[in-house]
């Protein structure tokens, strides 16, 4: 028998491939050479035949030169934290081909002098919001809270709600943020109930400023009561109002989610707030308010540590810019709409598995909107294609198990990609599924 160690090519003759030099140019030539290595060893182990082995670095190879893969979010979590929050519109995915190359982000072209750095998409950001005198943009919406403390509250104090001391996500907690710039906590009323006048009580000639916190990952109900932006902004010291979760203007189907621009005519003075949520753009820090404040925040050495990049930059001004992104659209679907989606992929898959059209409830996700239900729709289909429809090596799809069934929602899935999700439950059906969900 002859021995597959000595028929096995070698590595030189393999690379020569022109699909390969063409794989090397698209991915880079580490990349394919770690495959190739990979497919080498197995045909010297006898499990490639060596005339099959560049068909198998082929099949082998990403698709990009990235771990990174689109997975659809089927969840019924429209702005799902894990899934990378906000998906990006497809204008904004074409900037951020243009923003990729050498771009004019920090010149003037017509004088050739420099320009200030991402101009274009700081003035459709404050088009977006003309209650506001001025903008700025860092690079999520924790930095945004960190910069207005490090430049207006380092050694001073921050007198802030008790019921608004929360956690954000991973453990990372707001009192703890603040407090490692300098600033020191004054905590006033109780867990469940503040009044304005403990806020009055505790403004001294120390209060940097009083911090408004929207609790936009829980709800207390019950025996509370709160004091407004409007209240707290009769107090002689500035109110800075954290709103979380992006929203630029008053949304009708989130009634009680605070957006920049109501929160600004209520007499907040800055507004912080993140990017990657219900604006539906790229992970930013917003800043609006004051003009003198925020070009105080600008100017300010912490600034540059926490300064986006021009691929943020173009993205955020597609976003305000261009047509509704997807976490807009998906806020706007309608349940009939979606059912009679639902309805359709049901009746492909009929042929192969127990596929049935069901309404169903979704959830904003992302920190935003706690307990505000969407009406949606979902393809329900056996609870055991949970795990290879997530783990496809195709196209991965997330869906939500309730009741012992795995719900496909279709809120945050676009139409177009219907087909995708027929593919894949197709595709995971007619492999056999081992008991520890191996395929």
């Amino acid at each position: 028998m002859t021995d597959p160690r000595s028929a096995t090519p070698r590595t030189d003759t393999v690379l020569r491939d022109p699909r390969l030099q063409d794989a090397a140019r698209r991915l880079g030539t580490d990349l394919v050479k770690r495959v190739v290595a990979a497919t080498l060893e197995r045909c010297r182990a006898g499990e490639v035949a060596p005339d099959d082995v560049v068909a198998q670095v082929v099949a082998g190879l990403p698709a990009h030169a990235t771990a990174l893969r689109r997975v659809v979010n089927a969840t019924g979590i429209v702005i799902h934290t894990n899934l990378g929050r906000a998906p990006l519109s497809a204008s904004a995915a074409e900037a951020l081909g243009v923003a990729a190359g050498t771009t004019d982000v920090e010149l003037d072209l017509a004088t050739g002098r420099r320009g200030r750095r991402g101009r274009s998409a700081l003035a459709a950001l404050a088009a977006a919001v003309p209650d506001a005198g001025g903008v700025h943009v860092v690079n999520n919406g924790a930095a945004a809270l960190a910069l207005v403390t490090c430049a207006l509250a380092s050694g001073r104090e921050i007198v802030i709600a008790r019921g608004e001391l929360v956690e954000i996500g991973d453990g990372f907690r707001i009192p703890e943020l603040l407090e490692s710039l300098g600033a020191r906590l004054r905590e006033v009323g109780t867990t469940n109930r503040v009044r304005l006048a403990d806020y009055a009580a505790a403004v001294g000639e120390r209060t940097a400023f009083v911090l408004k916190v929207h609790p936009s990952n829980f709800v207390v109900s019950g025996f509370t009561s709160s004091v407004g932006i409007a209240e707290l902004a009769s107090l002689p010291v500035p109110v800075v109002a954290d709103i979380g979760s992006g929203l630029l203007a008053p949304h009708p189907r989130l009634p009680d989610e605070p957006s920049a621009a109501s929160a600004l005519r209520a007499g907040a003075d800055l507004v912080t707030a993140s990017g990657d949520k219900l604006l539906g753009g790229p992970q930013c820090g917003l800043m609006l308010g004051r003009a003198d404040l925020v070009e105080a925040l600008r100017r300010h050495p912490f600034a540059r540590a926490l300064r986006v990049d021009k691929l943020t930059l173009a993205a955020l001004e597609a976003t305000l810019t261009g047509p509704p992104p997807p976490v807009v659209t998906a806020l706007a679907a309608s349940p009939d709409a979606l059912l009679a989606r639902a309805g359709s992929i049901a009746a492909q898959l009929a042929d192969v598995v127990d596929a049935r059209a069901v309404t169903s409830v979704a959830a904003v996700g992302g920190g935003g909107a706690p307990q505000v239900p969407l009406p949606s729709a979902a393809v329900s289909v056996p609870a055991h294609l949970a795990e290879p429809l997530r783990r496809d090596a195709v196209q991965p799809v997330m869906g939500r198990v309730e009741r012992g069934r795995l719900l496909l929602d279709l809120i945050a899935v676009p139409a177009e990609d219907d087909g995708l999700l027929v593919d894949a439950v197709r595709r995971v059906v007619v492999q056999p599924v081992r008991p520890d969900g191996e395929a």
